[in-house]
């Protein structure tokens, strides 16, 4: 019997049911779900992890935070513990029964990982056994049968490099959480999460934050006028400055204009707008959260759709088609579908079909492209819309370019240069059918140089400059690309857990105080921590391991030293690291006005000295005794809203697991929400047990 290793039961189930001859015979092992087939090729067995089954720790003499320094765990020696013992029990069940070993997981640094060591915990109880790789795109049958008929050798270059960020993460995110936790003494749930790719990311955000906070507005003025051509038809104009700083200039200026103009020049330009990329992970992430998605969720949605077979793995690098991607057999089964009918058709009638190409190029997987027909009924509302966004994404890229013509009219009015501007797409190619694509067309009439204008209308903008914009989401994902801060596998994660942590909120996104302290502090004494650079350094080097330039003991070696000089500079100041975070934290921690009129004071978070609880009381305590219950779970974080009912604050919970919700500290509003109920309700079962 061959036994096939899948990453996720879904994968497991879907690849026998492919490969299967005579169907397929589902058992339980454990409680772990195992599918057995035959073909031709002999007898199967596949059974699906759940990630990983292995997980790096420090031996545990170095958890007590106390009694361990933080530095002591630079050195420390790094160890594997079973997280799946269920599913450790069922695999070497499974693999005495195995004269072979396939592995078909994700084929990246994670999947090659997770593979490796299903492998190792085999080894170690059977011994010896032939293993071999199954490499593949897309979970089809095309691409399962092609993978399953050439099957290579786990890529062990692959795996050390997982290898080596799991040890490089685990060393920089223990030693720096527990130093700074320690510091500000925010201990347990109110630890402070720091990390090797976590905080040159958090700093982007903050760096932001601080850019707008110093911002300074400074005000100008605009002319514009509303013309009419001899055909009286209307367009607008604009002084050729754009910009006055001083309003007096501006209104000399507006105070001279009326009459006639006359045009000096008409320059018409007609530009191509070439199709766009096709996808990768990151402008999936960028393109899906213009549509409202989140990046985790974006990940989310397209790791089941890849899973059921609707579109490639979705995460790669790559931006560039290979030769051995049929795109004509894609757009044949696409057309079957009468949402995207039209376009496929628009693009199979070319005589040749050119898709275009990005910058990017791997031989690991293909760019994102749809590997199935999908149907509308048979998705949710937010997988549809992210399947019929990589549809229209994969056909635009094989057609046309759309042309747009730009127009710019020079007119002189009282001695003044006004500038009108028309841009229309005059041509219509891929934008067509890419509806994410936005542009508002400009038209502007008939206009011949030397032809008069009058002026209809005048008027004086009074504007302010605007700060820089606080990144969203799919922007920043972006920029962390470019400064190769994480990989397409983890961006979408370590924003997702900065937002856990109450580091970060919204979208656009904020920091929280907490986060701009930590920020500042670690800037001041330990910039290197905050900087990309050092991160991006270690990227090469575990892109080394990985194309086997780099050995992995040496490259977790470097990032050991490079943390050693840090946590040298950081230790001697630690209570002023300390201080700085802990004031930044006592400003998350107010949550709103004292519902008192007579009071005036600020509701904020405390513990009490005898039960330790925390709870929700006035800063004019003892004056002011109000005081509300709260969670004693999860993370807490302040927020700005109030209650649209009873108009008290609210604030958020946030509990692993379960989505984040928001609370009316009032136990006696009108709309207390149903999260709340529970909450009460099982707090009174818990103290009734």
């Amino acid at each position: 019997m061959k036994l096939i290793i899948s990453e996720k039961e879904i994968a497991a189930r879907r690849i026998a049911q492919i490969l299967s001859g005579d169907g397929v015979k589902e058992e339980k092992v454990y409680g772990i779900p195992v599918h057995s087939f035959k073909n031709s090729d002999g007898s199967f067995k596949t059974i699906g992890l759940k990630g990983h089954i292995l997980q790096v720790e420090f031996p545990d003499e170095y958890a007590n935070w106390f009694k361990v320094p933080p530095q002591n765990l630079i050195d420390a020696a790094i160890i594997k513990k079973p997280i799946e013992k269920r599913m450790i029990q069922a695999l070497n069940k499974m693999a005495d029964e195995a004269d072979e070993v396939i592995i078909a997981t994700d084929y990246d640094r994670e999947g090659e990982l997770i593979g490796y060591d299903a492998i190792s915990v085999i080894k170690k109880k059977k011994g010896e056994i032939p293993v071999e790789r199954a490499k593949f795109s897309a979970i089809t049958p095309t691409d399962i049968r092609k993978a399953f008929s050439r099957l290579n050798k786990i890529d062990t270059n692959l795996a050390f490099a997982g290898m080596a960020r799991q040890d490089i993460d685990l060393i920089w995110g223990a030693v720096l959480t527990r130093f700074i936790s320690l510091a500000s003494y925010q201990l347990k749930n109110n630890f402070l999460s720091v990390g090797r790719v976590q905080t040159p990311t958090l700093a982007l955000i903050v760096e932001r934050e601080i850019e707008i906070q110093n911002f300074v507005k400074t005000p100008y003025w605009q002319i514009k006028v509303r013309l009419a051509n001899q055909k009286d038809e209307q367009f607008d104009a604009i002084h050729h400055k754009k910009r006055f700083l001083n309003e007096k200039e501006a209104k000399t200026i507006f105070n001279r204009i009326a009459g006639v103009g006359k045009i000096t020049s008409v320059k018409e330009a007609v530009r191509s707008l070439k199709p766009l990329a096709p996808l990768n992970t990151t402008a999936l992430i960028v393109a899906a959260n213009s549509l409202g998605l989140s990046a985790q969720k974006t990940i989310n949605i397209a790791e089941s759709l890849y899973m059921n077979g609707y579109i490639s793995y979705p995460r790669t690098d790559n931006t560039v088609y290979p030769n051995t991607l049929d795109l004509k057999d894609i757009l044949k089964q696409l057309s079957g579908n009468s949402d995207f009918k039209e376009m496929t058709q628009t693009a199979l009638s070319q005589k040749d079909i050119k898709p275009s190409r990005g910058l990017r190029k791997t031989t690991d997987h293909p760019p994102i492209y749809p590997a199935s027909v999908a149907w509308r009924e048979n998705l949710s509302e937010d997988e549809w819309k992210l399947y019929e966004l990589v549809v229209r994404r994969f056909v635009c890229t094989l057609l046309p370019e759309s042309l747009l013509k730009n127009m710019v009219v020079n007119i002189d009015i009282k001695g003044e240069k006004f500038i009108a501007n028309g841009s229309n797409i005059i041509k219509e190619g891929w934008t067509k059918y890419y509806p994410y694509y936005r542009h508002t067309d400009i038209y502007l009439p008939d206009l011949n140089e030397g032809e008069n204008v009058t002026v209809l209308n005048k008027e004086i903008l009074a504007k302010e400059t605007k700060p820089p914009l606080r990144y969203s989401q799919g922007k920043l994902v972006e920029k962390m690309e470019e400064l190769g801060l994480g990989t397409k596998a983890t961006r979408h994660t370590i924003l997702q857990n900065l937002i856990t942590r109450g580091y970060i909120k919204g979208n656009p996104l904020e920091p929280s105080n907490k986060a701009i302290a930590v920020i500042k502090a670690l800037k001041e004494y330990a910039a290197k921590i905050t900087s990309p650079d050092m991160t991006a350094e270690l990227e090469v080097d575990m892109d080394g391991i990985a194309n086997g330039d780099q050995e992995k003991n040496k490259v977790v070696d470097i990032s050991r030293k490079d943390l050693r000089e840090i946590l040298n500079i950081l230790v001697p100041k630690k209570a002023e690291i300390g201080k700085t975070i802990r004031e930044g934290i006592k400003e998350d921690e107010v949550v709103g006005k004292c519902p008192d009129p007579d009071c005036g004071g600020n509701l904020v978070i405390r513990s009490s000295a005898k039960t330790k609880k925390k709870f929700i009381g006035c800063s004019n305590y003892p004056k002011c005794r109000k005081a509300f219950s709260m969670p004693q779970n999860g993370l807490i974080l302040t927020t700005e809203d109030t209650c649209k009912a009873c108009g008290y604050p609210v604030i958020k919970v946030i509990r692993k697991g379960k989505r984040p919700w928001d609370l009316c500290i009032n136990p006696e509003c009108p709309s207390k929400n149903e999260n709340y109920k529970d909450y009460k309700n099982k707090k009174s079962a818990s103290k009734t047990d």
